[in-house]
């Protein structure tokens, strides 16, 4: 079986697998790699291991070699001058009165390629302002759009729980997030309050998800009968968190008590 270690090559980015063809790694070490872009820098996050074949689904490539101090100053200089482009890029899109915003830049390591990331509301004709950006930085151009969440990932930003977002932290990939997850959770419905910077709906919804409906599985439903010792009453609210229910005795006064205080429900 093949030995890999695992890399990523942004922060909080998926994460790609190569071989180590002998250099010896560690978790933390920078490495050059080349990449479906080009030459790039990565970080080792993943621990050398051995994996099937039979599970690969594309040929493993070969880290190039483990940067150095000379590779960094290169990394560094690449910055400075993909900041320069991006301020050149953003001339020619006024020039071209081009209806896009313009986020991020960068050069791959190598410089074999200059991105540009940006967001439109449709499709946008760059041809001509890829042509002015070629014969200015004499490189290969690629402008791609990419959509809120990646916008609000590049650029970062802090969460109304007051931490720096997930999708910028730690969130490799975005997950499909529905309203149905909020409702689940009993939260406000009020967009304002479950929607994120990027206007869509908070990546956190999923997390406590699956653990709120196994949690209201095990409780008994709203206006269902239960026994609360001696006494029968209704179930008028469920508390997910703390799993105690309120329920609605025949006086009609109501009580909160743990689930575990619910003998059964009443037999019909």
């Amino acid at each position: 079986m093949p030995e890999v270690i695992g890399a990523t090559f942004k922060k909080a980015s998926k994460i790609y697998y190569f071989k180590p063809n002998g250099i010896e790694l560690n978790i933390g070490d920078k490495i050059i790699a080349e990449t479906t872009r080009g030459l790039e820098l990565g970080e080792v996050i993943i621990d050398s291991k051995e994996v099937d074949k039979r599970g690969l689904k594309a040929e493993i490539k070969t880290i190039q070699k483990k940067a150095d101090s000379n590779d960094m100053r290169q990394v560094k200089e690449n910055q400075k001058e993909a900041e320069r482009a991006f301020e050149i890029c953003e001339e020619k899109i006024q020039d071209h009165n081009l209806p896009m915003k313009l986020i991020d830049s960068e050069y791959t390591f190598d410089k074999g390629k200059l991105l540009f990331y940006f967001t439109a509301d449709g499709r946008i004709d760059f041809r001509e302002l890829v042509k002015d950006l070629a014969s200015i930085f004499r490189t290969r151009i690629e402008l791609r759009q990419i959509g809120v969440r990646d916008e609000t990932k590049l650029l970062g930003g802090i969460g109304q729980c007051g931490r720096e977002l997930c999708c910028k932290t730690f969130l490799r990939e975005f997950d499909p997030i529905t309203i149905k997850m909020a409702k689940d959770q009993d939260l406000s419905l009020n967009p304002e309050k479950i929607s994120g910077i990027c206007g869509r709906l908070m990546c956190c919804l999923k997390y406590e998800s699956d653990s709120y409906l196994e949690t209201k599985d095990d409780l008994p439903d709203i206006g269902e009968e239960v026994e609360v010792g001696e006494e029968v009453g209704t179930v008028t609210g469920l508390n997910v968190v703390k799993e105690t229910l309120t329920v609605e005795l025949s006086d009609k006064e109501s009580v909160e008590v743990s689930a575990e205080d619910i003998e059964e429900k009443k037999e019909d």
